[in-house]
This record gives C-alpha cells, structure tokens and sequence, in this order.
C-alpha cells in the first residue's frame, strides 16, 4: 500500500511510524464528547477502533490495525470517515 499517495486525500493526517495521526479542536468540550460519541458509533460499524486521546476540546486520533502490525484499507476508511464527522461538528 503507498501510504503517502493515500495520505494527499487526508490532509489532515500524517504517518508516523505503523500509524495515522490527527488532531480535531473541537469548538467546545461537550461538542468533542459528540464527536468522540459518533466516532464510536462507526467504529464499532467498521470494527475498527482508533486510539483517542480527549484533552478539554482537542482530540488526538491514531489508527492502525494492531492485528496486521501495520496500516490497511480499514484505517484510511475510518479515517475519512472521521473527517466528516469533525467536519459536521464543525472542528
């Protein structure tokens, strides 16, 4: 898989290492809780979780798939469909 001709459709995220990275700032706490909430909701969908770090209003995203030990199709899926959500909530 080329990760970074991936990576030029989600500019907002960036590799390091085995991973994906992006951080979400959300207007407001209780609007990064709806965030996190409707991140939940597709993951369990695509059972497939991201690491969340939730800091006041700012999210810190990491995906991988920890059982192949390295990125798949599954985390560049998930990781679209969380910039819709963040763009919906408006982070």
């Amino acid at each position: 898989m080329d990760v970074e001709s991936r990576l030029k459709n989600l500019p907002a995220w960036r590799r390091e290492g085995e991973e994906i990275r992006r951080t979400v700032k959300a207007p407001d706490f209780p609007t990064a809780i709806r965030i996190v909430d409707a991140i939940a909701v597709k993951a369990e969908e695509l059972n497939h979780h991201p690491d969340i770090d939730i800091r006041w209003r700012t999210l810190h995203l990491a995906l991988t798939t920890h059982d192949q030990g390295a990125l798949t199709e599954l985390d560049f899926t998930l990781a679209a469909v969380i910039d819709a959500i963040a763009a919906e909530h408006g982070a």
